[in-house]
């Protein structure tokens, strides 16, 4: 009977060592997990109110390092209340708290990766090395790591002054990479040129950013190669962008018909077959009116430009296409003659008085 009692003293005084800890513990993660389920609620809720574009990455970060968090927290609240060696108790709460504060610091970075992207409107098919998206992540977790390594007894302040002492020895000898480096951020603050648009350099290059990161921009041309551009140098060329000031663009074509041609006949087929191409053909833009301005006497025919109006920069070629090989079926209908270039020669001849 004694023995009974006795165990069931040490029983009463187990739950009361361990039963305020693991319910804390629990209390913890089950904050996180009902925090997790309203936020995620609220949050959903909110974009249907706000249309706020942000939400889904938002979701998509915290989805389940909110119970984790929880957990943590609630191991550091009831590691006081339990009697552990000292040495057992420090090892434990820095294990907690280095998790903690790297869970935390990897959730960050990757959030603030992902609204970086989106901010800027970057492609899926955009690098993951972007310039920007690499810096922010890097001082992120540059702050996430002198959060701890106080914890783990480094001291941080030989590691600031010997960064500072160091740092113009490093920019002496990285002339070059930094040049390229504040290059790449300063064409991407500028705006001017981002990932995704089509640009044609003054050296005739052109195509699709692919990438602008720490070093170079890549660009890929039609043909799908790479151009690979120091960012000093294309901060200092002269580059067309043919994305802004927006992505549609007008398309000229030039014509020539015969001087015996009815011109007001020539102008009315012409707009009627480029309207039909505009709202057909994929590229073109339904909504433009095209028109047509007759610009010179040629040597065979009298020219015009055809203005026609396309979504971006490569539609410009299925619709020169479309409209050439319409039009001229058309005029062949309509019996309006592309004349062929002539030259006629007058000789006249002399009498030599014999």
């Amino acid at each position: 009977m004694e023995a009974e009692t006795e165990g069931m003293v040490d029983t009463v005084q187990l739950l009361i060592t361990w039963g305020a800890p693991l319910g804390l513990v629990l209390a913890g993660l089950i904050a996180g997990l009902i925090l997790n389920f309203f936020l995620r609620r609220y949050l959903i809720r909110l974009a249907e109110l706000t249309h706020w574009q942000y939400v889904d990455l938002i979701v998509r970060g915290l989805a389940g390092k909110l119970p984790l968090w929880g957990l943590l927290v609630g191991v550091m609240l009831a590691l006081p209340m339990v009697s552990l060696n000292e040495a057992v108790h420090t090892v434990i709460t820095k294990a907690v708290y280095i998790v903690l504060v790297l869970s935390i610091t990897w959730t960050v970075a990757r959030l603030s990766g992902e609204l970086f992207k989106q901010t800027m409107g970057l492609p899926e098919r955009a690098a993951s090395t972007t310039i920007f998206n690499v810096i922010v992540r890097v001082g992120i977790w540059a702050v996430g790591i002198m959060v701890v390594l106080p914890t783990l007894g480094i001291s941080i302040t030989p590691i600031l002054t010997a960064l500072g002492v160091g740092g113009l020895a490093v920019a002496l000898a990285l002339q070059d990479t930094l040049s390229n480096l504040f290059s790449g951020i300063q064409i991407l603050l500028s705006g001017q040129i981002k990932v995704g648009d089509y640009i044609r350099l003054d050296s005739s290059e052109e195509g699709y950013v692919t990438d602008i990161n720490w070093r170079n921009t890549t660009i890929r041309q039609l043909p799908n190669n790479l151009i690979v551009v120091p960012n000093r140098k294309l901060a200092e060329v002269v580059a067309t962008n043919y994305n802004l000031p927006e992505h549609e663009m007008s398309v000229l074509v030039q014509v020539g018909v015969s001087y015996k041609s009815d011109l007001a006949q020539v102008e009315r087929v012409t707009i009627e077959v480029a309207t039909e191409v505009m709202k057909n053909v994929e590229g073109g833009v339904p909504e433009h009116q095209p028109f047509i301005r007759y610009h010179t006497f040629g040597d065979s025919s009298i020219n015009f430009s055809v203005i026609l109006r396309a979504r971006e920069f490569v539609d410009q070629y299925l619709i020169k296409h479309e409209f050439i090989k319409r039009l001229h079926a058309r005029y062949k209908k309509e019996r309006i003659e592309i004349p062929l270039p002539q030259l006629v020669v007058t000789m006249n001849k002399m009498n030599n008085g014999r």
